[in-house]
């Protein structure tokens, strides 16, 4: 049955759980207070890879993804523990569920670049990894792979949101040389008269200019499930089941993103668990 106590959790967590060894190394030219992701960390869990221009719906199988066991209904997995300490002070970190992604589009190119099965409709995410059917639940980022070029140059997304309107977002900065493992929040962006909206697609994406280099960037879609503030470098940072008892549902792909406290990442070294119950 479902964990439905403190004291099933702590049972859980003692022998019934899925242990996680984090050790990611840290990505340099970032910006202070602004996303990174670690998914192309180097370290454990594994780098994760650069997806393809097709939208794919990652794992727990995934490389890149925290691993643990699946559950047979009606038990189900939690987040339960996790102690974390940072090459940085300050900042901190999020767990967040990548429901989907996609990357390889172009910066140095401004013709329409089709974005092919970005749609939660019909991508095959199952519902418990969605969350709300309004698609409340989910961020979408502009995730940056491999550096642009440094010639300034916006972009137009064209998206579709929940109730099947569409709509065009503008991010600033795609040239002026977006460095690799930047996310940029979409949420924002969503025009004045359509705030309250949910993004349901991502459907298109026009360069202003061309930035100078190729580099790589792409759409991420998230659940962020718990997260925590960083203390002073080299001390751990522990977050418990009363800091965000996040249940990790079958197959979830759960992975760290970094609030940067400076022009890197940190590094980021700990363990955790998964309770299941």
């Amino acid at each position: 049955m479902t964990i439905a106590s403190p004291t099933e959790l702590l049972n859980a967590l003692g022998n019934n759980a899925s242990r996680l060894v984090i050790d990611k190394a840290s990505i340099a030219n970032q910006t202070a207070n602004t996303l990174c992701s670690m998914w192309r960390a180097t370290g454990q869990p594994g780098q994760g890879a650069i997806p393809g221009t097709a939208f794919a719906v990652p794992t727990k199988a995934t490389l890149g993804a925290f691993d643990f066991t699946n559950q047979t209904a009606p038990a189900t997995s939690y987040l339960g523990w996790m102690m974390l300490t940072s090459g940085n002070s300050g900042g901190g970190f999020e767990v967040h569920d990548r429901v989907g992604h996609m990357g390889g589009l172009n910066a140095n190119i401004t013709t329409a670049q089709p974005i092919t099965g970005a749609d939660l409709l019909t991508a095959g995410i199952p519902a418990e990894r969605l969350g709300a059917a309004d698609y409340s639940d989910l961020q979408w980022y502009l995730e940056c792979y491999a550096d642009t070029g440094a010639t300034a140059s916006n972009c137009t997304i064209s998206v579709t949101y929940g109730d099947g309107t569409t709509g065009n977002l503008n991010v600033i900065g795609v040239g002026n040389t977006l460095r690799a493992g930047r996310l940029l929040p979409l949420t924002p962006l969503i025009p004045t008269g359509q705030q309250g909206k949910k993004i349901r697609a991502v459907t298109n994406v026009i360069n202003s200019a061309a930035s100078g280099a190729v580099g790589s960037f792409g759409f991420t879609c998230t659940r962020q499930r718990t997260g925590k503030a960083f203390g002073l470098a080299g001390t751990p940072t522990t977050l418990s089941w009363a800091d965000g008892f996040a249940e990790s549902p079958n197959d979830s792909c759960s992975f760290l993103v970094i609030n940067c406290a400076t022009t890197a990442s940190g590094t980021v070294r700990g363990q955790g668990k998964i309770a299941h119950g």
